[in-house]
């Protein structure tokens, strides 16, 4: 009797298993964004001075990289929701505030725009 109830279980725990799966998320926001901050040096040479970087993953995670002069300066995880074509990257745990965009997919290279219409980030 004990055998048969472990192998009903044991069929049953395979057969919900099987039934279960991850939705796949292809929003096109998914990679690596960035925005560089341009100085000039005293020789008159470009320099990438500071620079922001935003990973988005398909769970509605992500990673956020703030380097100044090529050093890593701070880093933290950020959620995000897409709802009518907004994005919205949400900060948790810091006191960096919530940033609200849009995905301008016309352009190359895509970018995306605050809601004032200002640069946020381009992709990489």
């Amino acid at each position: 009797m004990k055998r048969l109830f472990s192998l009903l279980a044991l069929a049953m725990v395979i057969a919900i298993s099987n039934c279960t799966r991850v939705p796949e998320n292809n929003d096109p926001i998914l990679g690596i964004w960035s925005k560089a901050a341009v100085a000039e040096d005293n020789k008159g040479q470009n320099i990438v001075s500071q620079r922001q970087e935003w990973i988005f993953n398909d769970a509605f995670l992500g990673r956020y990289h703030s380097y100044a002069d090529g050093k890593l300066e701070f880093y933290t995880d950020f959620g995000w929701s897409v709802s009518d074509g907004m994005y919205t990257i949400e900060y948790r745990g810091t006191d960096m505030p919530d940033a609200h965009v849009t995905l301008k997919k016309k352009e190359q290279p895509q970018t995306l725009a605050q809601q004032d219409g200002s640069l946020f980030a381009t992709r990489e």
